[in-house]
C-alpha cells in the first residue's frame, strides 16, 4: 500500500543561502564500515579492551598502549556487492565486484623502563578506508493511484511531477509574499542561479512537465501535466569513499592502565548518479538525471582508556570517547530533464531537453557537517595464551548531527536542515563480540559478530526545500545491519599473515520520491509510492600481512 504520513507543517522555505544538502547525505558521510586489519575484522571489531591491533587506534586509542614491539602491516580486500529490490511483485538484482587497498599502518613501541610507573610510550599511524560508497540500485513498476487527499473521492496519480509543481509553487509564494514579484521561470539564464528558486521546480517548468496558472495580484500556481498513471524506472550508481588517517600516542602505566589519544583526518569523495523515468501512453514520458558529488575533509579526536582492575586477572575494561568529526564539504551538482511529448496541434512526438550545465556549469555549494559524539565501552578477557574474548557497546546519537553554513555564508547553523535531522534520525546502538582461539601458538581461528541498529525513524522522508539545488528525490530508510565474520591467522617470530571473511547484510525501504498536500491550515500529508523492499549484501575477503620487530 502507499505510505501516507500526516505531519504538522513547518516552514519549507530556506531563508539565506541556497539549500544543497540533505539528512540522507549527512548520514552517508557520518557512517563507517567495519574495516581494518583482517584480525580486527575477523573478531567483529570487538578489540577495544583487548588492544594490540593497529586498527584499535580508531576505536579505542589506548589499545596501542598494549604493544611492546614495533609493528608494520598492510591489507587488501576483494568485495562482492549484491542488491535485490522488490516492488509490487517486480524484482531487480544487481551484482558488482571490486578489489581495494584497505589499510596500512605502523606502530613504534618505546620502552621507558621496568621500575618506573610509565613502562611504554607508543606512537602509531594508520590509514584505512573507513567508508565505501559503492552501491547500485534499480527498481521499476507502476507508481499507483490513491484517493486525492485534497479532494476526497477523486483519484490522484502518484508522480514525481507533483513534487516539481509544488516546489515551484512554494518558491513563488515565498518570493511573492516578500516582494510582490513573480519568479522568472521563463528566463533559463537566470532561474538556475536564482537563490530563491529550487532546481526541481525550475526543471519541471522549463522541461514542459508543469504549467503556470497566473491570476492578477496573486502568486502563480504551478500544476503538473500527468495524462495517466505513470510506469517508472529508477537506476542509481554510487561510488567513492572516505579515507581515514589516524595519528596515535599511547601510554602503558604499570602494565595495568593504558591511555591513548588519536587525531583523525578524513578525506571524502562521494559520487552519485541517479536516473528516474516516467512513461505514459503513445511514447510520451520524461527522464530526470542527476549528477552529484560531495568532496572535502574533516578531523576528529579520539580518547581511550583500558584498565586491568585486578592485578592477577587478565580481565580488562575499556572506555573511549570520539569527538564529532568536523567536516568542510563541497556539494557539486548538475541535472538533465528530457521530455518526450505529443504536440497538441499536430500530435507529433517532440522532445525538450534542459541541461543545467548549459547555464551554470557544475553548481557548487560549500557547507560544514558536524557528526555526533561517539561513546564506547568494551570488555576483554584472555585464558592463558590460547583464548581471547572481546565485547563492545557503542552509542552515537544521530539526531544531534549538525549542518552549518560555510564561513562565506555566515557560518551559522542551518535551522531547516537541523530540524529535519531531529525529525528523521535517532540514536544508533552498536554491539560487537569476538573470539580468537590459538590451536597452537602459531595458528589462530577467529569468529565475530557486529550489529548496528537503524538510525532512521519510520516516518523519515527526504524533504526538499523550495530553494534547493537537490534534484535526486530518491531516499532509502536503512534498517538494522548485521556483520558476520570469521578468520584465521599465522604468527611467526617476525612475520604474520591474517585472512578474514565478512558478510554484511541490511534491508531498507526505498522511495523514488514523495508527494505532499496541504489538508488544512498547517497540516500536511505526504504520500509516497509503495515502498521498494531492498536487501543489500557485501561479501568481503580481507588479507593482512605484516612484521613485528
Amino acid at each position: 500500500m502507499k505510505k501516507i504520513i500526516t505531519v504538522i507543517y513547518t516552514l519549507s522555505f530556506v531563508i539565506g543561502a541556497v539549500s544543497a544538502q540533505s539528512v540522507y547525505d549527512g548520514v552517508k558521510i557520518a557512517d563507517k564500515d567495519l574495516n581494518g586489519t583482517a584480525r580486527f575484522v575477523g573478531m567483529g571489531g570487538a578489540m577495544g579492551a583487548l588492544g594490540g591491533d593497529i586498527t584499535t587506534m580508531g576505536t579505542n586509542p589506548a589499545g596501542i598502549g598494549i604493544y611492546r614491539s614495533n609493528d608494520v602491516m598492510t591489507s587488501f580486500s576483494y568485495s562482492a556487492y549484491g542488491m535485490e529490490s522488490k516492488y509490487e511483485g517486480q524484482k531487480s538484482t544487481i551484482d558488482k565486484n571490486r578489489w581495494s587497498f584497505d589499510n596500512i599502518g605502523v606502530v613504534f613501541a618505546t620502552k621507558i623502563g621496568n621500575q618506573t610507573p610509565l613502562r611504554y610510550v607508543n606512537f602509531g599511524f594508520n590509514y584505512k578506508r573507513s567508508k565505501s560508497f559503492y552501491k547500485n540500485m534499480s527498481m521499476s513498476g507502476m507508481m499507483g493511484v490513491v484517493e486525492n487527499p485534497s479532494n476526497p473521492g477523486s483519484p490522484y496519480y502518484v508522480s514525481q511531477t507533483n513534487s516539481m509543481a509544488l516546489q515551484a509553487t512554494d518558491a513563488e509564494r515565498y518570493v511573492w509574499d516578500n516582494s510582490r514579484q513573480h519568479l522568472d521561470f521563463d528566463n533559463a539564464n537566470r532561474i538556475f542561479s536564482d537563490p530563491d528558486a529550487g532546481w526541481l521546480g525550475a526543471l519541471g517548468y522549463r522541461g514542459g512537465l508543469t504549467e503556470r496558472d497566473r491570476i492578477d495580484n496573486e502568486p502563480d500556481l504551478y500544476v503538473p501535466f500527468l495524462p495517466v498513471e505513470p510506469s517508472s524506472v529508477f537506476n542509481s550508481r554510487e561510488k567513492g569513499g572516505i579515507d581515514q588517517y589516524d595519528f596515535n600516542v599511547s601510554f602503558n602505566i604499570n602494565d595495568r592502565v593504558y591511555l591513548g589519544l588519536t587525531i583523525g583526518a578524513y578525506d571524502v569523495d562521494y559520487d552519485k548518479y541517479s536516473g528516474y523515468d516516467e512513461s505514459y501512453k503513445r511514447g510520451e514520458g520524461y527522464s530526470l538525471e542527476s549528477y552529484n558529488n560531495i568532496s572535502g575533509s574533516g578531523f576528529d579526536v579520539k580518547m581511550g582508556l583500558i584498565l586491568r582492575p585486578f592485578e592477577y586477572s587478565p580481565f580488562r575494561i575499556g572506555f573511549a570517547v570520539h569527538t564529532p568529526t568536523f567536516y568542510k564539504l563541497t556539494y557539486s551538482t548538475s541535472a538533465i530533464v528530457t521530455n518526450d511529448y505529443r504536440d497538441a496541434n499536430t500530435d507529433e512526438l517532440k522532445r525538450i531537453i534542459v541541461d543545467t550545465y548549459d547555464y551554470v556549469g557544475d553548481m557548487k555549494r560549500d557547507y560544514r557537517l558536524v557528526t555526533p559524539w561517539k561513546y564506547n565501552v568494551s570488555l576483554g578477557y584472555t585464558v592463558g595464551t590460547s583464548l581471547a574474548l572481546g565485547a563492545e557497546y557503542e552509542y552515537e546519537d544521530y539526531s544531534t548531527m549538525k549542518f552549518k553554513y560555510s564561513s562565506n555564508d555566515g557560518g551559522g547553523d542551518m535551522e531547516f536542515e537541523n530540524a529535519e535531522v531531529k525529525n528523521c534520525l535517532k540514536g544508533e546502538h552498536t554491539f560487537r563480540i569476538g573470539a580468537e582461539y590459538k590451536v597452537i601458538p602459531e595458528f589462530a581461528f577467529r569468529l565475530g559478530y557486529n550489529y548496528s541498529s537503524a538510525v532512521f525513524r519510520d516516518e523519515a522522508v527526504k524533504y526538499i526545500p523550495s530553494n534547493s539545488l537537490i534534484t535526486d528525490t530518491d531516499f532509502s530508510n536503512k534498517r538494522s545491519q548485521s556483520n558476520y565474520t570469521l578468520g584465521i591467522g599465522y604468527r611467526g617470530k617476525m612475520f604474520y599473515a591474517d585472512l578474514a571473511y565478512q558478510l554484511s547484510t541490511y534491508k531498507e525501504n526505498f522511495y523514488p520520491f514523495y508527494n505532499e498536500f496541504e489538508l488544512t491550515q498547517g497540516e500536511w500529508t505526504m504520500v509516497t509510492p509503495p515502498a521498494t523492499k531492498v536487501t543489500n549484501t557485501r561479501s568481503q575477503v580481507l588479507l593482512t600481512v605484516g612484521m613485528r620487530f
